[in-house]
Order: structure tokens, then C-alpha cells, then sequence
């Protein structure tokens, strides 16, 4: 049986047609408080495809990912951030990781996957799902690895917790551009 996201299919092709990039970079919010709802492995896995056509130098797509939604490990990693209650809340966890051995220049690695990161908070928006961005774990990036059990090749990068938003009412502001643009000649 097919899982519905905000009129598109999952898992048989997405249309956009109704949801522009630009709109989607406009309305996309941080979301922390997650419904008691299940996300389709097809909606997760478009997203994590959306991921992974983020550019990257040589074409070397250095990103590695893991799915988690068991309880136990949810529990494990939320032991390892100050944000503990959004990742126990989410319906699952997307674990991005740097991959060494397919690394060429770390600099251009890490903005590569910040990218591929942005296509998958984007994409999953586009699904009607919520998303956060949790950077903070980094500081346990060595114990998230152990407690995954995964090679050490892999480097942490972001835990991305996805779900149904408990709510859209998700505030944000962003400074004057003109505050930003440091050179116009």
C-alpha cells in the first residue's frame, strides 16, 4: 500500500508542479515537535535520492546515510544532545555521515554534504513532512559512530529528525540582505 505526502506519491516519481523551489526555500521551518505518526520508508527514500543530487567536487558524493527509527537506538543518540526530546519524538532519524574513503578534499566535502543536507530538509518540506537540522550531537560525534556501530571511516556530520510537523506554526526572520552583502563594485 502507497503512502500519500501533500498530493504527491511517494515512491512513484514526485510532481512539483505545485510547490516552487523558491517557495519551498521561503516556507521550510526548523520543526521540533513531532505527531505520533509513522513516515513511509518511499517518502524517506525519495528524500534521501532528492539528497543525493546535491553537487559535489569530482562527483564523489561523500555522503552515507542512516535510517533510524528503532526505539532503542532513538533513545541511545538522544542520550547524546541537549536536544533529546525532538529526536525521541521524531518518527525517524536520518544520520548523515562523510564517508573518508570517498573524500577528496575534506573543505569541499563538507560543503557537499551541507548541500546534500539542504535537498533533503527541502524535499521532505515538499512531502508535507517537518524536519530539523540538529548539528549539536557533533560534539559526541565519535560515541554516535560507536553506538550505530558503524566503520570509522564514517564521520558525523548532521542528525536530521523527520516526522509529521505537531504544528505549523514554526516563526523565523532573517536579517536585511543588504546587512549580508559585504562587496558590490
Amino acid at each position: 500500500m502507497g503512502y500519500f505526502c501533500k498530493k504527491i506519491y511517494c515512491g512513484k516519481g514526485m510532481n512539483m508542479s505545485d510547490l516552487t523551489v523558491m517557495k519551498a526555500i521561503y516556507e521550510r521551518r526548523s520543526v521540533r515537535q513531532f505527531q505520533d505518526a509513522p513516515v513511509s520508508r518511499d517518502c524517506v527514500l525519495d528524500a534521501l535520492r532528492a539528497a543525493s543530487w546535491a553537487p559535489s567536487g569530482l562527483n564523489n558524493q561523500p555522503w552515507r546515510f542512516a535510517i533510524i527509527q528503532d526505539a532503542p537506538y532513538k533513545e541511545a543518540l538522544s542520550a547524546l544532545t541537549r536536544y533529546s526530546t525532538t529526536i525521541k519524538s521524531a518518527a525517524l532519524l536520518v544520520v548523515v555521515f562523510l564517508d573518508r574513503e570517498a573524500s577528496y578534499d575534506r573543505t569541499k566535502d563538507c560543503q557537499a554534504i551541507g548541500a546534500c543536507v539542504q535537498n533533503l530538509l527541502l524535499s521532505l518540506h515538499s512531502m508535507d513532512l517537518g524536519a530539523v537540522w540538529i548539528g549539536e550531537i557533533l560534539k559526541n560525534s565519535g560515541r554516535v559512530v560507536e553506538t550505530l556501530k558503524l566503520p570509522e571511516r564514517l564521520e558525523l556530520m548532521a542528525v536530521v529528525a523527520v516526522g509529521h510537523p505537531a504544528h505549523r506554526n514554526q516563526k523565523s526572520h532573517r536579517r536585511p540582505i543588504e546587512e549580508l552583502i559585504v562587496l558590490e563594485k
